[in-house]
């Protein structure tokens, strides 16, 4: 049950947070003894927060797509402008999908797609021990699976040419600016999950590379990226024989690549 907020006024929680520097103190404030199931785990969380925790590592689930997803510590958080390439998806699946979700960190797009699709054949798979770890967790609601291993690797092979909807969310920051992330990030997140080497497209580049293998006639390769990379990462995709076009939102900041496996189309 969640503490009784008698025990610790939301006044008292909201001035901590906010010394702290937490911008939404009081939004927080309300999370953290929502959650909070004893004094001691509500004393625990508001420590934890305080010294930098990002928030969804202290409440243990972010919100995704109006879901609870599990996050543990260590383990890449979904970002809310990431809920846009999940919109495209939804867009472009059909019930019945094949779909796999890449470097799928807490396993956030595919439970999330998986969940608004009837009848999706779910698979995903990360290098990070611990977000598998995770994943295995919010995927195995959405009745997929999870694999350990470097991309495709460790993928079962009869897939090959049957994925309707790879999702791909790489780490797209160069290497050079993983310093200049906030602290949540750069101090509390998976490197492998963040550094996308010199030019941030170096794991991009694996993903295309491989992609029209694994992808069924007119499947599609969707992944996020950032608005200046926009260019390169198109004349990627299309240099690895995919059709590509840019989706965008003003609104969460987002630039979404579909990748059409345009060879075997009719």
């Amino acid at each position: 049950m969640p503490v009784p907020p008698s025990l610790l006024p939301l006044s008292t929680v909201v001035s901590r947070l906010r010394a702290a520097g937490c911008v939404f103190a009081e939004d927080e404030a309300r999370l953290i003894l929502s959650t909070a199931r004893t004094p001691a785990e509500l004393t625990s969380m508001l420590d934890r927060r305080v010294h930098g925790l990002p928030l969804e590592h202290v409440l243990g689930w972010a919100e995704f797509r109006g879901r609870r997803i599990i996050v543990d510590p260590g383990v890449f958080v979904p970002r809310r402008r990431t809920e846009f390439l999940v919109d495209q998806a939804v867009a472009l699946a059909r019930p019945g999908a094949v779909v796999v979700d890449l470097c799928c960190g807490s396993g956030a797009l595919g439970a999330a797609l998986a969940a608004e699709l009837d009848g999706v054949e779910l698979y995903a798979s990360d290098i990070d021990p611990a977000a598998v770890r995770c994943a295995r967790s919010n995927v195995a609601a959405a009745g997929g699976r999870v694999y350990e291993g470097d991309l495709y690797d460790p993928l079962p092979a009869e897939l090959a040419g049957r994925v309707d909807v790879l999702l791909a969310n790489v780490p797209y920051v160069p290497t050079r600016e993983i310093a200049l992330l906030p602290p949540e990030a750069r101090l509390h997140e998976a490197r492998v999950a963040l550094d996308g080497g010199e030019d941030g497209l170096d794991v991009l580049r694996r993903v295309t590379a491989g992609a029209a293998r694994w992808l069924a006639p007119g499947g599609r390769l969707l992944f996020e990226t950032s608005e200046r990379q926009a260019d390169r990462a198109v004349a990627t995709v299309a240099g690895d024989g995919l059709l590509p076009r840019t989706v965008t939102s003003d609104e969460l900041y987002a630039t979404v690549v579909i990748g059409t496996n345009a060879r075997a189309l009719p």
